[in-house]
Parts: structure tokens; C-alpha cells; sequence
């Protein structure tokens, strides 16, 4: 484990946390000394996390959740506190990201992305930070998109549901912010992970439109996680963290 144990005695949740971004992000936080909570819906890899965790000398437990509406985000969070007794950092990890026309958008189709998406971590957020502030401290970090802050065709829904996390945030940050619970959001760019595999040569060109020219590794986008859900990042808050390569810039 790394030497470096700033987050040592404290317990994270970490939703989506079984591949991609939220698996790095697990790791990372984990390095650091927090105790985490893996949640996600595939129990073998929720495992997996877990062992890998371990084996590098951290400490986690897996969370099975499946996170589709309102119960199943209080559900998760009253199952957290029941296995670890508090929750110090949440990270709202857990999303959707499909694209397409408007035109081809279904009904059910925005439902659930803004359910996944949007109402989720809302609940997550209105089940924990309460918590987090009767005890003046928590951090809680919330995985937006770099489409959240502009417009790109096929994006409408996707890009919608992360403007909202992005409102969110900030508004969190001004009802939680005074009793001590710090709260923040990081908005990656074109990140290659198994969810984003399928878009092939695609996110290669769209992450050519950055200054860094380049696809983003989940563990640079886990290294903005940890420093905002650490006492480093003391004095931030209500910040959307642009980790994109530049994009956002330009």
C-alpha cells in the first residue's frame, strides 16, 4: 500500500466502483488509507476489486447494488452505514452515457438516465450528507463529463443529466458547505476504459480536439478524486474539476 495514508481512518463509498473510473478511483483511495466500500452490480467483479484492494494492503468490502431509482440509492446508502457504522467520503461515480439523435431518444430512455444519473447520487447525497454534517466533516465527489459544460450532436441526454450533477455540486456545496461537508465534482474528458471500448477510433478523434491530444488512463482521473476528497483540498469547494486534457479550455 502506498506510503502515503492521508485518508487513514476514514471509510469511502464509491458507486460504479467495479471497472473503469470508479474501480481506479476505489484503488486510489484506497492507497491513501481509506477503508472502501466497492458498490456496483457484477458481484465477481465487485470481488475482484476487493481482493486486489486487499492484496496491495488496503481494506474494502463489496456492496452489491443495483442503482435504478430512488430506493435503490437509499437502500445502498442505509447498507453502507449498517456495514461500516459511518460514511466519510461519497463518490458518485455510478453512471450511463448513451448517444444518439433526440429524434431516436425514447421516453424510457431519459427516465433512466436521469435516473441513474441524476436521481441516484440526489438521494445518496440526501441520505449521507446530513450524516456527514451532525459530525462537521465529509467530502463527497461527484463524476460529471466534459459534455456537462458544452454541447455536442448525440450528447443532448447524456450531457443534460452531467449539467445537472454540475448544478448540483454547487448547490450541495452551499446548503452542505457550512457544516463542514466539502463538495465537489470532477469532469473527465474521453477516458478508455471497458465501457468506452466500443467507441473505437472515436474517442481517440474526440480527445484529438484537446491540447493533450490524447485519451485520459481512469488513474489520472482517480488522482483529481482523491486530492478533492482529501483535507489537501480543504479550502475547495463547489468546484467542477476539469481533468480533460485541456478541452474545456479550448
Amino acid at each position: 500500500m502506498n506510503s502515503t495514508a492521508a485518508l487513514a481512518g476514514s471509510t469511502a463509498l464509491v458507486t460504479g466502483a467495479t471497472s473503469g473510473i470508479g474501480k481506479a478511483i476505489a484503488v486510489a483511495l484506497a492507497r491513501r488509507g481509506a477503508r472502501i466500500l466497492v458498490s456496483g452490480r457484477d458481484a465477481a467483479r465487485g470481488e475482484a476489486v476487493v481482493a486486489s484492494i486487499t492484496a496491495d494492503g488496503g481494506t474494502a468490502d463489496f456492496i452489491p447494488a443495483d442503482l435504478q431509482d430512488a430506493a435503490s440509492a437509499r437502500d445502498l446508502a442505509r447498507r453502507a452505514l449498517a456495514r461500516a457504522g459511518q460514511i466519510d467520503i461519497l463518490v458518485n461515480s455510478a453512471g450511463i452515457f448513451p448517444f444518439g439523435p433526440t429524434a431516436d431518444t425514447t421516453e424510457d430512455d431519459v427516465d433512466r438516465v436521469y435516473a441513474i444519473n441524476v436521481k441516484v447520487p440526489f438521494m445518496l447525497v440526501a441520505e449521507l450528507a446530513p450524516k456527514m454534517a451532525d459530525r462537521g466533516k465529509g467530502a463527497i465527489v461527484n463524476i460529471s463529463s466534459m459534455v456537462g459544460d458544452f454541447a455536442m450532436t448525440g450528447m443532448a441526454l447524456y450531457g443534460s443529466s452531467k449539467a445537472a450533477i454540475n448544478l448540483l455540486t454547487k448547490a450541495w456545496a452551499a446548503e452542505f458547505g457550512p457544516k463542514g461537508v466539502r463538495v465537489n465534482a470532477v469532469s473527465p474528458g474521453p477516458t478508455r476504459t471497458e465501457g468506452t471500448a466500443a467507441m473505437g477510433d472515436a474517442l481517440d478523434q474526440l480527445a484529438s480536439l484537446a491540447p493533450a491530444g490524447r485519451t485520459a488512463a481512469p488513474e489520472e482521473i482517480a488522482d483529481a478524486v482523491v486530492y478533492l476528497a482529501s483535507d489537501q483540498a480543504s479550502f475547495v469547494q463547489g468546484v467542477v474539476l476539469s481533468v480533460d486534457g485541456g478541452r474545456a479550455a479550448v
